[in-house]
């Protein structure tokens, strides 16, 4: 008889077989009776609704989200396409966004299909799929993405969307807008449905982002073929940033709209930059005497089990993995020496900043060392692979507990140029402080290490305007934790500029 780890490993092997196939949602005819029941049991199947579940891991705690967020996406496509077959697509706003990379899973998706019932079906953490019986797009009009969603094409979907998407997801509408090189596909949907209203708020809308060659191809085309067009703006107000039009990368479009976006509500909540302190050796003094309560705290949010001790262990040189095989085997303290080594790298970057350097340029020259610092004694290990620190991630990443999901892998290669291009050009203090952070962490550029990054970034850009070495305490986690997910999912930096701003000396 076979023992229950060898029932287990047979389990196993069914999922990973299912696996190997593509399967990321799996419909419960996909594996036996028992076969289903163990590995939900063992936590290895996660059920989202009757009938269908998606791989989890057991180590998870109860309530844990990660497995849903990052599944969610193959999960709906593989349901829809099992569900309604080829007959569906979702909605011209959800496409936008898609098309837009605005990835972030949404509270309800809204679908169309022929053989709708125009019902809710409820999924696992508050998530759930609104299917209307409404029009499919023409063949020309539809296309498939990668997670093998059915979307209307870009074009078509701006075409249809409703007026009051353009103030609702007004940076998503721009990315997407900025994309287009001139009116071609636009105008073909709007002559073939003679759209003449819709034409007017499509003209205002390019004209809106800088785009009015677009805008008066639209009207001029409109008019040509016989029709009366009324241009109106169907944004709130002028786009904060104009973009070159041979720029069409949706990520690093609205990556730079978001941070003109957030620019001033950052401003209005945190102090003024003190600027730069004219005795940099107690500057440089103060960041090293933090050093302890620094790594204890940023270790720890990160779910390290660290102490101070272990940290002072490090500091003295007392760990030593080549001669005690417990830290060696010991992965907290590779996090920990990691964590020093990162530390002492990041300082010489403090030292050229405080000497006036621009902090943009000093953080793209040596944020590679630090990350390279950071993970070394895992490598030396055997815990990673030296290729691991050759750069950025080369596979897709998910944040624990969080909607927003980072973007692509070829995307991070266009965004992280752009990121400290904006971080060199930035001249408000604040400003770098907060979404230097922030954005680091909505890029993920990295397999692992991004918060500890992150905070690390934070702290160079805290430099460059004079203010102290600050610190992310553990006990806050919770409160920081909600305050980037409030960025990445609603688009509002105030929580997260306020909770930084707390963390500053109060005069």
């Amino acid at each position: 008889m076979a023992t229950p780890s060898e029932n287990l490993a047979t389990s196993l092997e069914a999922l990973h077989l299912l696996q190997q196939q593509g399967m990321i949602a799996v419909p419960s005819g996909a594996l036996s009776r028992t076969h289903r029941e163990r590995l939900v049991q063992k936590g290895f199947l996660q059920e989202v609704m009757r009938g269908w579940y998606i791989p989890s891991r057991p180590d998870e705690t109860a309530g844990e989200s990660t497995a849903w967020y990052a599944s969610y996406w193959h999960f709906c496509a593989a349901y829809l396409r099992e569900r309604f077959g080829e007959d569906w697509s979702l909605s011209p706003e959800q496409s936008v966004l898609l098309h837009a990379s605005n990835v972030t899973v949404p509270t309800q998706l809204l679908v169309r299909a022929p053989q709708a019932r125009n019902q809710v079906t409820n999924l696992i953490f508050n998530t759930s799929i609104l299917e209307i019986r409404a029009a499919l797009p023409n063949g020309n009009e539809a296309v498939t993405d990668g997670y093998g969603l059915r979307l209307f094409s870009l074009s078509s979907a701006l075409v249809y969307c409703s007026e009051d998407f353009y103030q609702r997801n007004p940076t998503d509408a721009r990315a997407a807008l900025f994309t287009f090189r001139d009116a071609s596909e636009i105008l073909a949907h709007l002559l073939e449905g003679g759209r003449s209203v819709v034409a007017g708020r499509m003209a205002g809308a390019f004209r809106n982002v800088g785009r009015p060659r677009i805008a008066d191809d639209i009207l001029e085309g409109m008019r040509a073929a016989g029709y009366t067009v009324r241009e109106q703006d169907p944004f709130a107000y002028k786009s904060p940033v104009s973009i070159n039009p041979r720029e069409v990368s949706p990520y690093v479009n609205r990556l730079r709209l978001m941070w003109e976006e957030m620019r001033e509500p950052i401003i209005g909540l945190f102090p003024p930059a003190p600027g730069i302190p004219n005795d940099k050796a107690a500057y440089m003094k103060d960041v090293e005497e933090n050093y302890v309560t620094d790594a204890y705290n940023s270790l720890s949010i990160e779910g390290y089990r660290v102490s101070p001790e272990l940290i002072e262990r490090v500091r003295r040189g007392d760990w030593q993995p080549d001669l005690n095989d417990q830290d060696r085997e010991q992965q907290d303290a590779m996090a920990a020496r990691g964590y020093w080594q990162a530390y002492q790298a990041v300082q010489i970057s403090l030292d050229t900043i405080l000497d006036g350097k621009n902090a943009g340029e000093v953080t793209d020259r040596d944020h590679g060392t630090w990350y390279r610092e950071m993970f070394a004694p895992s490598v030396m290990a055997g815990i990673l692979k030296a290729s691991d620190l050759a750069g950025y991630r080369n596979r897709p990443v998910f944040i624990r507990r969080s909607k927003h999901v980072p973007p692509s892998m070829e995307a991070v290669r266009d965004l992280m140029p752009t990121f400290f291009d904006l971080l060199t050009h930035e001249d408000n203090a604040a400003v770098r402080v907060v979404l230097g952070h922030y954005v680091f962490v909505y890029i993920h550029p990295y397999t692992d290490g991004n918060g500890r990054m992150g905070r690390f970034l934070m702290n160079a850009m805290m430099a460059s305007g004079g203010y102290p070495w600050t610190v992310v305490p553990l006990k806050r986690r919770a409160e920081y934790m909600a305050a980037l997910e409030t960025i990445s999912t609603e688009g509002d930096i105030r929580p997260f500029a306020a909770f930084l701003a707390s963390l500053l000396p109060q005069p």
